[in-house]
């Protein structure tokens, strides 16, 4: 099986069977998607026994937290979920700027866990995944590859993770705890930028047949999970923060590209709420804006090429953000000096600068690609843009130590944190910003071309099929046969199937 299939029903009987004794030794049942969607279906007797599970162990039961709706404490569970309210105060801009956090995911504290998810399951329960012989392997850019380690760990089967060599010390240490074999993390060369070089990687280890590359890229799961499971998540942040206002509309959803997967759920906005889809990149890396190239440090937002699974043509927006921006704003979030300029002299909350943490590199990137969205559409009080923080800042502290050194002397004082308020948010201008016209957008799409047709093997046709909408709005037909399967196999894991051992 390859990225190009989508298992809709058992391929192999015997790797099956072998996954029902598997998920027995190992007491492992499955949460549907519909689950994950809306938590509240998950069955009570799990829910209770949730209350003593820790939401970092590698335990079974932590599958049922894979979603959005965890609480503060990463172990309750909330009816909205967790999410910042941006203010103007600190914006800029009269739209309030909703930020959907990551940070809350069980065992990686980001929402790529779900991405990871998503992948493996339908490969286990069609039969095509086996987890007593395949390797799962994670090419990544540093969170979807933890993701599947953990995913992998608690299913008892092995987790390879595949990331570039310049990604954050944090990330790193988490993968030496968690994986079964050190060998089993693999460094390629180069940064956030490199993802070519990690494709190279997972070709040669493909030739391997043990080994299963499960490529978030390509992985047409990795976009209907979202779909399926954070977009009615993010609707949920929207209207409860809609029922403040009279009248109110959902201007925009922004999500930098990354592999593609979270900014699907701009697909499931767009049709509930008539929001536009905005992506981002970084500035120093202009893929789509300039069909550009070069390094940056904005971890985990992918770049130098456009994924398989990006759907381009319903994309509204294209938005460059700079890492010298990212990089300022981390300090500025994340120093005595920076929260102290903003509880002072900006007037906000101390409450809402402590939350700020909350918000990684990638998840201030969305939120200064917001201010830019917000600024351009002249967006009022009663226009929401909703986006994501995919993980907090305790996954750059390493890096947080390096700005400060290399763009800040050793030193960042009321002054830097001032200019950086000043020349990043306040200052933050359309530049680098794009409405896509249908013309814009058969470029971005064409652009892909050259990563999946002539280097990796994709045909001319099926590149083109994902030109029209028909094409994404069929893949939404696997979800539910997903939730059958699942519901199946749990059933036979838990013996409810007269004749099965």
């Amino acid at each position: 099986m390859s990225h190009r299939d989508l298992p809709t029903s058992i391929v192999d009987q015997a790797t099956r069977n072998r996954t029902v004794q598997r998920f027995r030794e190992q007491g492992v049942t499955l949460p549907t998607f519909a689950m994950l969607a809306d938590p509240t279906r998950i069955p009570a007797a799990i829910t209770a026994k949730l209350d003593s599970v820790d939401p970092d162990a590698a335990h079974p039961l932590n599958l049922y937290r894979v979603h959005w709706f965890n609480g503060a404490d990463r172990k309750s569970r909330v009816g909205v979920p967790g999410h910042l309210v941006l203010p103007p105060e600190l914006t800029g801009v009269q739209a309030p700027i909703l930020v959907v956090l990551g940070q809350r995911f069980p065992m990686i504290t980001a929402h790529k866990v779900l991405a990871a998810y998503g992948c493996l399951v339908p490969r286990l329960v069609s039969g095509a995944f086996d987890p007593t012989r395949h390797r799962a392997v994670w090419p990544s850019t540093g969170n979807y590859c933890r993701g599947g380690v953990a995913i992998s760990r608690i299913l008892g089967c092995r987790g390879v993770a595949v990331l570039p060599e310049d990604m954050s010390a944090e990330r790193f240490s988490w993968l030496e705890r968690w994986v079964t074999h050190q060998e089993d993390i693999i460094k390629t060369p180069g940064c956030e930028s490199n993802v070519k070089e990690i494709y190279d990687k997972c070709h040669e280890l493909s030739l391997d047949d043990d080994n299963f590359i499960l490529n978030q890229f390509s992985e047409f799961a990795n976009h209907l999970v979202h779909w399926r499971v954070t977009g009615p998540a993010l609707g949920k942040v929207f209207e409860h923060w809609a029922k403040t206002q009279n009248g109110c509309q959902l201007a925009a959803f922004v999500s930098a590209t990354g592999s593609a997967g979270t900014i699907a759920a701009g697909d499931y906005l767009k049709d509930h709420y008539g929001s536009r889809t905005v992506a981002v990149e970084a500035a120093e890396c202009p893929t789509m804006l300039k069909n550009g190239f070069g390094g940056h440090n904005i971890q985990g937002i992918g770049d130098k090429h456009i994924p398989l699974i990006h759907n381009v043509m319903d994309t509204d927006f294209a938005v460059a953000v700079s890492d010298e921006a990212t990089d300022s704003l981390s300090m500025l979030f994340n120093t005595p000096k920076g929260k102290a300029y903003l509880i002072e002299r900006k007037g906000l909350k101390p409450e809402l600068v402590e939350q700020l943490s909350s918000l990684g590199f990638s998840g201030i990137c969305n939120v200064l690609a917001a201010i830019k969205v917000a600024k351009y559409l002249e967006l009022g009080p009663d226009q929401a843009i909703v986006t994501v923080g995919t993980d907090g800042a305790a996954m750059y502290q390493s890096e947080n130590a390096k700005i400060l050194e290399t763009r800040f002397g050793g030193r960042f004082d009321e002054v830097s944190a001032g200019e950086a308020f000043g020349q990043f948010i306040a200052g933050a201008a359309t530049d680098n910003l794009q409405e896509l016209t249908k013309e814009d957008r058969d470029r971005i799409f064409n652009l892909g071309y050259f990563t999946w047709v002539e280097q990796q093997g994709e045909t001319l046709e099926a590149f083109e099929a994902r030109r029209k909408r028909a094409f994404w709005l069929g893949l939404r037909e696997a979800v539910p046969v997903w939730d059958q399967m699942i519901e199946q196999l749990n059933a036979e894991v838990l013996g409810a199937i007269p004749g099965v051992k």
